[in-house]
């Protein structure tokens, strides 16, 4: 609508011509906004935004783009990845073993003593070309004498002998409590540490490599909050961590937001770190810091997602499913009880039904004594839960926010619990029926990748990231009802979704522009999606393609060895890596193959492989025939060129 001339309000910035999804079911499609201040000021169609235009007004012509409210990962943990993200070498998105194996065997050329290589998430086997796991004995090979440390799912780590001296361990560490060091028959470590199911000793491994320096976690921090805008993430709700202690692992955090460099908000829980002292870390917290402490950009969010460490059910789905002790009740009472007492929100990790049906309990019996009456509470992850149980949730007022670990692991949750429990992993369709809060996000990024497009791509197929069908179609959504849960769903578990999650005037002015029509392009094509615009607060922080020029200036990475200078981070197509002096055209490269320009792939028994579609009855790999360097695994016979898409034979 048109106002007064002396009335009016100048826009900082108008965007024309797009194709704009709002989320608001009123106003669904749009053709324009302007923002302000960084608030939307006008959602309409040109004339409705042009009629905020100054003399200083930025137009931008968006071409018929799709734009999106920024995306919101309801849950990750932003804060410990970020001080780790320049130390980590990222195999997400990669599609070849031979390129993830020979990224290691560049990053080795770089990486200085007394640092490792480190592939910490973001992957799984049958992403790859090959559908195998690396060998210990490939990991050693092209690591080249440097530490080397490689997680898989919450299941194992492979790590080579230079880690297992560095870690301190030998042929007499003692198996951990849930876990085990692999020996070979003379009584050595083969460097494959298994979790049974606690994954615990995976990363108390993975502690004992060397950190950044403050400067460096700065650095850090800031480039991976770049490569979430990079995919149009604005907002995340960061999920706490072991090993994360408040407020010391904090302070970058926290620097960063004084300083007013953030560019992703941040809502932050606080996750207990002393197993059997979980009440005293809660208490002393709650004198320290309460929920909504902060701003916009960084603010406190309450408690969780572990609660009591007696209460972590284990998602590893390559083992049973733990039965959680006997105490659990009473120590996660005594918890829940002083947070709703001091009315902080709370979350909490919760895989199986009946661990959730048990919390319920808790929850139920604290809420007689001392009623929640209203208070913001949600549980993580939830794949199996049952109708029952959501009716519980909801009757409490309670919300489920869930991700895509699945995608990562789900071949292995079908061969463990059957096809028809898989289906409907995680229930999504009918805890939307129910009216139940409903988040998305990744849980990255120790075991699921960052990019948020390729959760979105789950929601809406159902799909692995090795393309094995896992939900009924029944239990898939549509692309809107995807990016709701993206958006305005996941706001509400910061209690922020009267301020951003939709394109609506007064909200905050996030959003990202896309690179493809979301709305209509293939499915297999989500997964690729990158946001070439990205912005939060009115202000960019990401751009690129035909936007580039409004880019922000590139911050240099720090260490200059970093894995993410050479490499960045989720996967490049544009980027291929090849041993030091390939050539990567790929038309030359068809007429020069040989052994020195292409990392040769293990022929291994074929009842290593994984096929592409899994079944009920398909024999999965046993993993400690892969990771050792066994008789299964025959010489090297062929080799993978990711430029020509094919095997060959030397």
């Amino acid at each position: 609508m048109r106002r007064n001339q002396a009335e009016k309000t100048v826009a900082d910035i108008i965007f024309l011509n797009g194709h704009i999804a709002t989320v608001n079911n009123k106003q669904p499609f749009v053709s324009s906004i302007a923002i302000k201040g960084g608030i939307f000021i006008a959602v309409g169609n040109n004339d409705d935004s042009l009629s905020y235009k100054g003399d200083n007004t930025k137009i931008i012509d968006l071409n018929g783009r799709i734009v999106i409210p920024g995306l919101n990962d309801s849950h990750i943990h932003i804060i410990r990845a970020g001080l780790y993200y320049n130390l980590e070498l990222r195999w997400d998105g990669v599609p070849f073993l031979t390129e993830a194996l020979n990224r290691i065997k560049e990053q080795s050329q770089r990486t200085p003593n007394p640092q490792w290589i480190r592939v910490v998430g973001g992957w799984s086997e049958l992403q790859f070309k090959e559908k195998r796991m690396p060998t210990i004995e490939e990991i050693e090979r092209n690591a080249n004498n440097i530490p080397a440390f490689i997680l898989h799912l919450y299941h194992c780590a492979m790590i080579n002998k230079k880690t297992i001296e560095a870690a301190g361990y030998n042929k007499d560490t003692p198996n951990p409590t849930g876990a085990e060091f692999e020996h070979d028959r003379s009584g050595n470590l083969t460097g494959l540490i298994t979790a049974k199911p606690a994954a615990t000793i995976l990363y108390q491994t993975l502690a004992k490599g060397p950190k950044l320096s403050y400067d460096e976690q700065i650095n850090s921090t800031r480039q991976f909050m770049s490569e979430l805008n990079r995919f149009g993430i604005t907002s995340a709700i960061d999920a706490g961590g072991g090993f994360q202690n408040y407020p010391d692992d904090y302070r970058v955090i926290s620097d960063l937001a004084k300083e007013g460099l953030l560019t992703v908000r941040i809502a932050y829980n606080l996750f207990t770190q002393r197993p059997k002292q979980e009440l005293e870390d809660f208490t002393n917290w709650i004198k320290m810091v309460k929920p909504g402490d902060g701003d916009d950009f960084y603010r406190m969010n309450g408690a969780g997602e572990m609660l009591v460490f007696s209460a972590a059910d284990w998602e590893n789905t390559l083992e049973p499913r733990p039965d959680l002790v006997n105490e659990m009740e009473s120590e996660l009472k005594g918890v829940v009880k002083v947070l709703v007492e001091n009315r902080w929100p709370f979350r909490i990790h919760a895989t199986y039904n009946e661990s959730i049906t048990r919390f319920l309990n808790v929850f139920e019996e604290v809420n007689k004594e001392i009623p929640f009456d209203g208070l913001r509470w949600f549980f993580d992850h939830a794949e199996t839960i049952s109708e029952d149980n959501i009716q519980r949730v909801k009757k409490l007022g309670g919300g489920i926010a869930i991700q895509d670990r699945l995608a990562f692991q789900g071949e292995y949750f079908i061969q463990r619990y059957g096809k028809d429990i898989s289906e409907n992993s995680p229930p999504i369709k009918k805890i939307i029926e129910m009216g139940v809060p409903l988040g998305a996000g990744t849980d990255a990024t120790r075991v699921s990748t960052y990019n948020p497009w390729i959760s979105l791509y789950w929601l809406v197929t159902g799909k692995s990231v090795g393309g094995t069908t896992l939900r009924s179609k029944y239990n898939c959504l549509d692309r809107m009802e995807a990016l709701r849960l993206y958006t305005i769903g996941s706001a509400w578990f910061s209690g922020e979704q009267g301020k951003k999650g939709s394109i609506e005037v007064g909200k905050f002015a996030d959003l990202s522009v896309l690179s493809e029509d979301y709305f209509s392009i293939n499915d297999e094509k989500i997964k690729d999606i990158e946001s070439v615009l990205t912005i939060v607060g009115g202000q960019v922080v990401y751009a690129a393609d035909d936007f580039k020029d409004l880019a922000p200036q590139t911050l240099p990475i720090k260490p200059s060895w970093s894995p993410v200078a050479i490499f960045g981070g989720y996967y490049n197509k544009k980027s291929v890596i090849f041993s030091s002096g390939a050539n990567n055209s790929k038309t030359s490269h068809k007429n020069n193959h040989n052994e020195k320009s292409l990392v040769k792939e293990e022929t291994v028994s074929s009842t290593l492989h994984l096929e592409n579609q899994i079944d009920t009855n398909l024999q999965l790999p046993n993993f400690s025939d892969i990771y050792q360097n066994t008789n299964k695994i025959s010489n090297i016979s062929r080799g993978f060129c990711p430029c020509c898409d094919d095997f060959f034979s030397f």
